[in-house]
């Protein structure tokens, strides 16, 4: 049977996006990432897709963006879309119901919607005086950091804690919950029929 296809969308410096390829190249996913793609050359997770070997393609904000982006993702036979500090709207529509992913690099509902991402989530926590933090994993619908939750890690606030060293060890957990997410999600229905090998 063949491997299911990723298609990864980044923003950022794509180091989600290679944990999720190193989790597929050492047999924990029976996956491969197929594209990954990122809104603007210069996101420095292009050029270490690119260096990984990853078929990376820049997509420019545009009107027909979410056209764009369902093209190049058709092109490459994806099977489960996986958004990975992607900071643009995804569209979902019926093409991708139940076949995208995001994770967040927080607890939700409690700290997350519009303008809550990266470093953002995790000062916030601080400020809040949470004893407690991690990352959700859950599928995408047309709002921000909604649809089902698919799986949970959790990690203590330390009293010590800046927002960079809480980044860190949420991190560790991101590593962690998105392969095993993705497993989930690829055990709940074989790649689409048709698909070229």
């Amino acid at each position: 049977m063949t491997r299911a296809r990723l298609g990864i969308l980044i923003s950022g410096g794509g180091r989600t996006a290679l944990n999720i390829h190193a989790a597929c190249e050492r047999g924990e996913v029976d996956a491969r990432v197929s594209i990954v793609v990122a809104h603007r050359d210069e996101a420095e997770g292009v050029a270490r897709c690119r260096s990984a070997g990853l078929r990376t393609a820049v997509l420019p904000p545009s009107a027909d963006l979410p056209d764009r982006i369902d093209a190049v993702l058709e092109a490459a036979g994806v099977d489960l879309v996986c958004l990975a500090g992607y900071l643009r709207k995804f569209r979902v529509g019926t093409r991708w119901a139940g076949r995208a992913l995001n994770i967040h690099p927080g607890l939700l509902p409690d700290f997350g919607g519009p303008g809550m991402y990266g470093t953002r989530v995790h000062e916030a926590v601080i400020a809040r005086g949470a004893k407690e933090s991690g990352c959700t994993v859950h599928e995408v619908d047309e709002e921000y950091d909604r649809g089902p939750v698919l799986l949970v890690r959790r990690c203590p606030v330390l009293h010590s804690d800046t927002p960079e060293t809480l980044a860190a060890r949420v991190f560790a957990e991101e590593c962690t919950a998105y392969p095993e997410a993705i497993r989930t999600m690829l055990a709940r229905a074989a790649p689409c029929a048709g698909a070229a090998p």
